[in-house]
């Protein structure tokens, strides 16, 4: 049994969508990352551009895979809210020698946060990196997906940084 405050089952155990219309809407964003380990040779690769790849270049494709998974999300994840998105912006930065820190910040003026678009786009940006480089190696991983801050709703988030 559920506790009673699990609001994604009804009070006859059923799975059901949290009824979110009579929340005033706001402004929320939220921010999440993950990073991708290539190895030290792929990515210098990947960073000078040295990828062949018939799908685009590398970084920028995986940019726009994050912000279409964003976009998509509610027909990903079940009882997630469609959301139209104000703003969505991944990036793609080099983090340490051998890896690439992918972070999405999604951002919506309505009833409902944004949590699941943003980890939603940096996990997609994250796993076609990995498609398009996994001809090279199978040795990537993705490592540390999490939700960085959460501002707007009930309540918000940040996590520390840490070194």
């Amino acid at each position: 049994m559920f506790p009673p405050d699990f609001t994604h089952v009804n009070a006859a155990n059923q799975p059901t969508m949290v009824d979110v219309g009579a929340k005033p809407p706001t402004r929320r964003l939220a921010r999440a990352r993950c990073r991708v380990v290539l190895g030290s040779e792929l990515l210098g690769r990947v960073q000078a551009g040295e990828m062949p790849s018939h799908k685009g270049p590398v970084l920028h494709t995986a940019i726009l895979a994050g912000i279409m998974g964003a976009k998509r999300t509610a027909e990903l994840i079940p009882l997630c809210h469609p959301l139209g998105l104000d703003d969505c912006k991944v990036t793609i930065e080099p983090d340490g020698p051998d890896a690439l820190r992918v972070e999405c910040t999604a951002v919506v003026t309505g009833r409902t946060g944004v949590e699941m678009e943003a980890l939603t786009g940096a996990t997609v940006a994250a796993l076609t990196l990995y498609d398009m480089c996994k001809a090279f190696s199978h040795d990537i991983t993705i490592d540390g997906v999490q939700l960085v801050e959460k501002t707007g709703g009930k309540s918000d988030f940040h996590r520390p940084e840490t070194v």
